[in-house]
């Protein structure tokens, strides 16, 4: 562990100390005691009101010309929550959809709910009509709270299941039997939110994981489990702060964030939107990922923070007009939601050497908290997603059996927080199997931790592909062709094989002005890995990798099309 690292856990130590800033003491949650912070909100709205009470009139949200101050921003939810209550009848435990885009209006929306002790059931953007209308039925939500596009998709389902529609930003296009959210708001008069008691172990949000095959599950997350990951965020930048001795010093920017993920994903959600909260971070938010609209945001509104999938930042890296560009406001450069190659680690330095590079790992069930890796640690162990987020998280790697492994050993990677999700929604079983009696979560990932505590992530046990008896990991191979230099993205995947099993594929798509030969990058990967772990078909293709509704590149529709085409399965 290097010296800026002991540092930090110096501070951290003190500042979770019994009569420190964030003290850290026992709780008993679902009959088992985690570490928990004791003087933490006890519920979401009290986190919105103290972070209103720091930073009231600066600003904190900006959409295409629209800004909004924290104290407005709470007004708003406040009138919203109000209507919620006397024209639908929400009340604490009621399930409310929110189904839109990245609209200011969304985060009104999940402050509304969960500050009326009722529950946020945040929804995929992308999904389909059926996909909505399995979501609202497992939910059970009452009522839901749309923009335009997305009305008009549940509309069918939501009247099937007796849930009324408030529409946002629909304009003079309003659906049929849509109410729209401006003129319910004007029926109130409100400052403050409706009195309702809430605990710290009530039901907050509903988050829909993208499962690989079937429907979606429900992660049902409590208030007490999303402050937790917040709080754990909160102390440790304070920590970084007193190593660095930055601690009280006014920035020369004014912290701001640029919202390029989904708001439905717990990225955008917890990093982004929450975390901005308390810290008087100011939130832009942009209408959909675009690597030039996002470098001229970061200039207009002085962006210190860029988080989103890595891909993201590979896209602005390789901007050709990157140099014209006034960046000198970035400070960090975090990555989430997917593993960032290591190679990309350097690079990004390299080219934004004021600002600093950083990883998480998280999951929707962990409400994003688990490792995280910045600063001189990330650029030493760039193939690292970091250590076990302190004050809370315990880690462990185990085999099959469920035997803890030692330093170096992969097997799946198991977490234990008060951060935790309480149960997958109406699927006990599948609770029982991913979360133990005693508060294990079994992530699914495979990884090791090696002798300092640093968690390496091999790859998402289902994307092993497993030719001959061989396991490969696609992040291995991946990795490597990414420091080729003449790949700008590439995918690796397995395809069923009658002799082998699987076989090991890749989609590259090269960098432009490049024309990079199947023959020639698999001898590259060949001079870097064992043979068996050459992909035995390479395609390349022109345009770039379809991503997912978070920024991911979407692997699965990438295999998908590629069995199409050799008519496999």
């Amino acid at each position: 562990m290097n010296e800026a690292q002991q540092k930090i856990e110096a501070a951290l130590e003190k500042l979770t100390a019994p009569g420190g800033e964030f003290p850290v003491g026992e709780a008993v949650i679902r009959g088992q005691t985690y570490k928990v912070f004791t003087t933490a909100p006890k519920n979401l709205l009290e986190y919105y009101q103290i972070s209103k009470l720091f930073h009231p009139n600066v600003d904190f949200l900006v959409y295409e010309g629209e800004r909004w101050t924290q104290t407005e921003v709470y007004a708003e939810a406040a009138l919203l929550a109000h209507a919620l209550r006397d024209r639908y009848g929400i009340e604490k435990g009621d399930r409310v959809a929110i189904a839109m885009r990245n609209y200011p209006e969304w985060i009104f929306a999940f402050m509304a709910v969960t500050g009326l002790g009722a529950v946020a059931v945040p929804m995929n953007a992308w999904w389909t009509e059926e996909e909505l209308d399995y979501g609202l039925r497992d939910s059970g939500a009452r009522l839901v709270i749309a923009d335009r596009e997305r009305a008009r998709r549940i509309a069918a389902s939501a009247k099937k299941h007796n849930a009324p529609i408030i529409g946002v930003r629909c304009g003079d296009d309003m659906p049929e039997g849509v109410t729209e959210c401006r003129t319910l708001m004007r029926s109130v008069v409100a400052a403050e939110f409706p009195p309702v008691e809430v605990g710290p172990e009530d039901d907050a949000t509903i988050f829909y994981t993208s499962g690989s095959t079937g429907f979606p599950k429900g992660v049902v997350s409590t208030h007490r489990g999303i402050l937790s990951t917040v709080m754990s965020w909160i102390a440790l930048t304070r920590a970084r702060q007193m190593a660095e001795g930055t601690l009280g010093q006014p920035p020369k920017f004014p912290p701001s964030t640029l919202m390029t993920v989904p708001l439905f994903h717990v990225t955008g959600s917890h990093s982004l939107f929450l975390m901005s909260l308390i810290g008087g971070r100011k939130i832009v938010l942009m209408y959909k990922w675009d690597p030039q609209a996002a470098l001229r945001l970061i200039e207009a509104e002085k962006v210190t923070n860029f988080t989103g999938v890595p891909t993201m930042s590979w896209e602005l890296l390789h901007q050709p007009n990157l140099d014209s560009f006034n960046l000198e406001s970035l400070q960090d450069i975090g990555a989430g939601g997917a593993a960032r190659p290591a190679a990309h680690v350097k690079m990004l330095k390299d080219r934004f050497p004021n600002a600093s590079p950083g990883s998480g790992y998280g999951l929707t069930e962990t409400n994003a908290l688990g490792a995280i890796n910045v600063g001189d640690a990330y650029l030493e162990r760039p193939g690292s997603t970091g250590r076990p987020t302190p004050p809370l998280v315990e880690m462990k790697i185990v085999d099959e059996d469920g035997t803890t492994l030692p330093a170096g050993k992969v097997g799946e990677i198991l977490i234990r927080t008060a951060a935790n999700f309480r149960c997958y929604w109406n699927k006990p079983e599948e609770t029982a199997e991913a979360l133990s009696p005693d508060g294990w979560f079994r992530s699914g990932d495979l990884g090791y931790l090696d002798e300092e505590g640093f968690l390496f992530i091999v790859d998402r046990a289902k994307d092993i592909v497993i030719r001959g008896g061989d396991n490969i990991s696609c992040l291995e191979v991946e990795a490597v062709l990414y420091h080729h230099p003449d790949v700008f993205e590439a995918s690796v995947f397995g395809l069923p094989d009658e002799r082998l099993g699987e076989t090991l594929n890749a989609v590259v798509v090269p960098k432009p002005g490049t024309a990079p030969s199947p023959d020639a990058l698999a001898e590259y990967v060949g001079r870097h890995l064992a043979s068996f772990k050459i992909p035995s078909r390479i395609w390349l293709q022109p345009e770039q990798l379809p991503r997912t509704a978070s920024g991911k590149i979407y692997k699965r529709e990438i295999r998908a099309k590629k069995m199409q085409e050799l008519k496999l399965g």
